[in-house]
Order: C-alpha cells, then structure tokens, then sequence
C-alpha cells in the first residue's frame, strides 16, 4: 500500500518495508517525506517483526529539500521546520519497537547521514558516497548527523569531514563503523531484505534491549552500564523469548522465535 506523499510501505513476510519514495529528486527531504516516515513507521502491522528502510532510485537520500529552501520566503522558518519534524521521524528510527535495517545506495548526504545512523543495521552498496554537504550551502548539520558522525569516527575526523566538505566512500563508512555492511550494487537490495528476513526470525524483543544497551554504552558508566546490564537481562529472561531459547538449546534444536508470544 501506500503512505501518502513520498513513501511507499509494504509486507514482506515479517518485515516491514518502508521505501524513501521520490526518486526524482533523490528522496529529498521535505515535510511531506517527513510526515510521510513518521507515519509508516507507526503504521507497521504489529505481524512484522523488523522494518527494512530503502531508498528508491539511485540515490538513497541527498537530504534536505534545497530547492525548498531556496524558494522559502521566510527561510530560517522553513528550515527550522523541516528540521523538527525531521527529527521526530528519526526519533521514530530510533525508538522503533522492533529492529531496523536499512540498505543504501548512490548518494547519503545531509540529513540522510543521521537517518543511516539512527538505523540499526545498515547494508551499503559498494559505490555509495556519503557527504554531509551542510558546508556546502552554509549550514550545521541537523537530523543527527553530527551524533552519527562523532559517534562513529570520533570527534577530529567527524570535523575533518564536515569542515572540508568531505565525502566518505562506502569502504571507510564500513571500516568506521557507520554501515554494518557492504554489497555489490546490483546485489544491495537483495542483501538488505536478506538480513532483514534474518533478524526478523531473531528474538526481537531481546534485540531491542541490546540496541538500547549499545547506545547508552558510550556516555555511561561501567557501573551504570552493569546494572542496567543486570535489569534488562532479567527483564529478557522473564520474557517468552527466552523460554523458548533456552528450551531449544537444551533440546539441540532451532529457536523459534516467531511463536514466542
């Protein structure tokens, strides 16, 4: 089916796919995309266990809408208001109650780099660039692509990149650590709905905590982190999930993770 205005939204077994659908102008982004992400991510039928972000066309996302911007008359409000919803749908990302794993292509600039970052898991096609491009046009970057940067290159090449208008090739985004994988280009979506489909037969739930674990790690305590280690571990084996893992161990057999309720 389809989300109205710039993304198209579809079943897939338990994966969700949620397709950046405005081809022709790279999947920029405006508040009708914006709009448009928030709502299929609360829109996933709660059958579906993972969510698979695409970008359709040969760019995943160039970022924010330029040309919007150019013809805004009151452009410091425009921007600002692009940049708020954008937000809340990388919010969105990142407080998914299942997993997501996106797969890239062509071109992630702007304000596509943090929505690459908010994501759980990213394929990335082999000759994809990314750039945050906000030099570019005389502005600090918005969306979460200074988090995503910083967090992953750390503080001086994050600057590097971003005050020289730099530009990542997939290779250094995979060695970095901001994409999970690479993929030949004509194989990109075919290795993204792959692991999609491998997740989505995971514990979810449990996959869930571990992200949240993951991205707290960098600002918390050793200590902090054990004990939050400790609830959420409890939490886990209260969990249904946990029943049938540990069930299917000592029965030297597949989990099945699906039928857990």
């Amino acid at each position: 089916m389809d989300t109205p205005h710039r993304i198209t939204t579809g079943v897939d077994g338990d994966v969700w796919r949620v397709v950046l659908d405005r081809p022709d102008a790279g999947n920029a982004i405006d508040l009708a995309l914006a709009d448009a992400l928030v709502a299929a991510l609360a829109d996933r039928p709660a059958s579906t266990r993972a969510v698979l972000l695409l970008g359709n066309g040969p760019r995943f996302c160039v970022g924010g809408d330029v040309a919007g911007m150019a013809a805004a008359e009151d452009r410091p409000g425009f921007i600002g208001a692009l940049a708020d919803r954008w937000h809340d749908a990388v919010r969105a990302v990142v407080e998914a109650p299942v997993p997501v794993v996106a797969g890239v292509q062509g071109a992630v600039a702007g304000a596509g780099v943090g929505l690459v970052g908010a994501c759980d898991l990213v394929v990335c096609a082999r000759s994809t660039k990314i750039r945050p491009a906000y030099g570019a046009i005389g502005l600090s970057p918005d969306g979460g692509t200074s988090w995503a940067l910083a967090r992953t290159l750390g503080a001086p090449r994050a600057l590097e990149l971003m005050l020289t208008d730099g530009t990542l090739t997939a290779a250094q985004a995979h060695e970095a650590g901001l994409v999970a994988r690479l993929a030949d280009d004509e194989s990109l979506a075919e290795a993204a709905t792959a692991l999609a489909h491998q997740v989505a037969a995971g514990p979810v739930r449990a996959m869930v905590r571990t992200r949240g674990l993951v991205r707290r790690a960098a600002t918390t305590s050793l200590y902090d982190q054990l004990d939050e280690e400790a609830r959420l571990i409890v939490e886990s084996a209260e969990d249904a999930e946990a029943a049938e893992g540990i069930a299917a161990f000592a029965e030297k057999r597949a989990a099945d993770f699906r039928n857990a309720p």
